[in-house]
């Protein structure tokens, strides 16, 4: 350990300790600090429920240092989709502020195979705390249900899709708050609207008569990648029929 004494050594190695900073390390950092990438911004206020436009939005090129990863690059991704929240100037867009059918306008998706079904929220943790948004995918747990008052996810309920998220006065409940005095202002959600099918619906309404339910968030982002989740609840349901099917030969 004599060497550490030396001062001629430890003077040697801080120089060489400073030209791998400078010369190794500090570039690398540099040049990630410095890398650019398109994103697709505000250029007008939107109304949450509004259809965006492509006088509403530009791409700019931004330092992609910190950027979310999920941010929207091409105007193609944005136009033509509605705003599930207020969107202002100078936002950048990631798939959770956007959906690809109308919001509000949810009862033109019935087609005579699936319901709309809403079922009540009863705590606040119930509802995830009051942050769940339409399109989001969520499993419903049956909490103190049945005979033997067990808590598991049906398999019937594991993948379902959020329609609306409603207060007690029937309006649309807030999302996406950031504004310290707009969460003190914030009514919390009192239902859950839900597409299902019919056997979703009726199982549904007998939890929340004999147990309680819980919503868990599964996925939310790009609808085709929710569409992949309510694909493979259809096939458990396809799936029984068939087996129902066999068994009755």
């Amino acid at each position: 350990m004599k060497w550490f004494k030396n001062r001629t050594v430890l003077g040697a190695s801080c120089i060489v300790l400073s030209l791998i900073l400078c010369l190794g390390i500090a570039p690398l950092l540099n040049r990630g600090a410095s890398e650019k990438i398109a994103i697709v911004r505000m250029v007008k206020d939107v109304g949450k429920g509004e259809t965006i436009t492509a006088d509403q939005v530009e791409t700019v090129v931004v330092g992609a240092y910190n950027l979310p990863s999920g941010v929207l690059k091409t105007d193609d991704q944005v136009i033509g989709q509605y705003a599930t929240s207020d969107l202002k100037t100078g936002d950048y867009l990631l798939p959770s502020k956007l959906s690809a059918a109308p919001i509000d306008a949810y009862l033109t998706r019935l087609d005579g195979q699936k319901q709309a079904l809403s079922v009540t929220i009863k705590s606040l943790a119930a509802g995830l705390s009051g942050k769940l948004q339409p399109g989001d995918i969520v499993s419903l747990i049956a909490a103190d249900y049945g005979d033997l008052r067990t808590t598991a996810i049906p398999p019937e309920l594991q993948y379902v899709e959020v329609l609306s998220v409603t207060t007690n006065k029937g309006s649309d409940a807030q999302s996406g708050t950031t504004n310290p005095k707009d969460e003190d202002e914030k009514e919390l959600p009192s239902t859950l609207t839900l597409l299902v099918l019919p056997q979703q619906a009726m199982l549904l309404a007998d939890v929340e008569n004999k147990g309680k339910l819980h919503a868990a968030l599964v996925y939310r982002g790009d609808t085709e990648t929710a569409k992949q989740f309510i694909e493979k609840q259809d096939t458990y349901f396809s799936s029984s029929k068939q087996e129902g099917a066999s068994h009755e030969q």
